[in-house]
C-alpha cells in the first residue's frame, strides 16, 4: 500500500513539473463578455485587448506569437495595465518597447503603469533604466500614457472614460495592507462622472476601494494569478503574501460594476505557474439591449 501511494505521489509530482514547464512557455486567450446599460449606444460589439504583467517576456522572436494573437482578435482598443518591464538592473526593456511600439498599428493603445514602471519613475536614482526614455519611446509610437490621468474615447456614439491610477508606492508593501482612501483616488484621477468608465488600477488588493470610487469596469493585474490556481478556490498566495485573496484572477460581478483581474503574461521573482496559464484577455463590450 505504501509503495502504491509513493508511486501516485511521484506521478503527481512529475505531472506538476511538466505542467509548470508548459505554462511557462505559452499563453492562452481568455474572453469575457461585458454588458452595461451605459453602453447601449454601441452598434456592434467592441473588442478590447487587455495586457498586463508581461515583465519583458518574449513569446517567439520579437514576441511575434503574442502580436499575431492580438492581431487575430481584430481589437477596437488595446489597454495596457502595467508591469510590462522589470525594473531591476540588468533587465533591459528594449525588446518590450519594440513589441509595444507595434501595437498602435493595430488600433488605439492606452497604457497605465504598474509598480515596476512607477518605481522607475519615482525613484530614478535607484535604477539604471530610465522611465523617461521608456515613456518617450512609447508616446513616440502613438501610445497614450495614462499617469493618474483620464482620456475619453468614443465607441460608436458612446463616450467611454479611460483612467489610469497610480496608487502610493507604499501600498505595494510586501506584508500587510496600507490604507487607500477615496480622497486619494479622486485627488489623482478626479471624480467618477456619468460616462462609462474603465479604470486601470494595477493592484487588485484595493478592489474594494476602486468599487467604492464607482468605476464601471476595473482592470487589474499584479498578482500573476497567485502562482497556483486551485479549481473552485482561486489563487493561493498573492505578491504581498496574502493567502487566497478574493480577486486573484478572473472576472467578478459586483452589482452593476465589473472587475477583471489578469493572471498576467509573464512572471517575476517567483518564476512558477501551476493551473495558472499566462493570459491575453479579450473584453467583448456591448449594451444590455443586445
Amino acid at each position: 500500500m505504501i509503495k502504491i501511494i509513493l508511486i501516485i505521489v511521484a506521478v503527481f509530482i512529475v505531472y506538476c513539473l511538466i505542467e509548470m514547464i508548459r505554462e511557462l512557455r505559452d499563453f492562452r486567450v481568455t474572453k469575457y463578455r461585458i454588458c452595461s446599460q451605459k453602453l447601449n449606444g454601441i452598434k456592434r460589439e467592441k473588442k478590447i485587448i487587455f495586457l498586463s504583467d508581461l515583465h519583458n517576456r518574449m513569446y517567439g522572436e520579437e514576441n511575434e506569437r503574442l502580436l499575431e494573437s492580438i492581431r487575430n482578435q481584430h481589437p477596437d482598443l488595446i489597454l495596457i495595465g502595467g508591469d510590462m518591464l522589470v525594473r531591476k538592473d540588468g533587465n533591459s526593456y528594449d525588446k518590450t518597447v519594440h513589441f509595444l511600439a507595434k501595437l498602435p498599428g493595430i488600433c488605439p493603445v492606452y497604457c497605465a503603469n504598474g509598480n515596476h514602471e512607477q518605481k522607475l519613475k519615482e525613484l530614478p536614482d535607484k535604477y539604471e533604466q530610465s522611465y523617461e526614455e521608456y515613456k518617450k519611446a512609447l508616446t513616440a509610437s502613438g501610445i497614450h500614457m495614462l499617469e493618474n490621468a483620464s482620456e475619453t474615447v468614443k465607441l460608436d456614439e458612446v463616450p467611454v472614460k479611460l483612467s489610469g491610477l497610480e496608487i502610493p508606492l507604499g501600498a505595494y508593501a510586501r506584508f500587510g495592507k496600507k490604507e487607500l482612501s477615496l480622497k486619494e483616488i479622486t485627488d489623482r484621477i478626479g471624480e467618477h462622472g456619468d460616462d462609462y468608465q474603465i479604470l486601470l488600477a494595477h493592484h487588485p488588493g484595493y478592489m474594494k476601494e476602486y468599487l467604492a470610487y464607482g468605476a464601471d469596469l476595473i482592470l487589474g493585474g499584479h498578482y500573476h494569478g497567485c502562482v497556483v490556481q486551485l479549481p473552485g478556490i482561486g489563487g493561493v498566495i498573492s505578491t504581498n503574501f496574502t493567502l487566497f485573496p478574493k480577486y486573484s484572477g478572473g472576472i467578478y460581478q459586483e452589482g452593476e460594476q465589473t472587475a477583471v483581474v489578469s493572471r498576467g503574461l509573464g512572471t517575476h521573482s517567483v518564476p512558477l505557474r501551476l493551473w495558472n496559464w499566462p493570459e491575453l484577455i479579450v473584453l467583448e463590450l456591448s449594451g444590455n439591449e443586445r
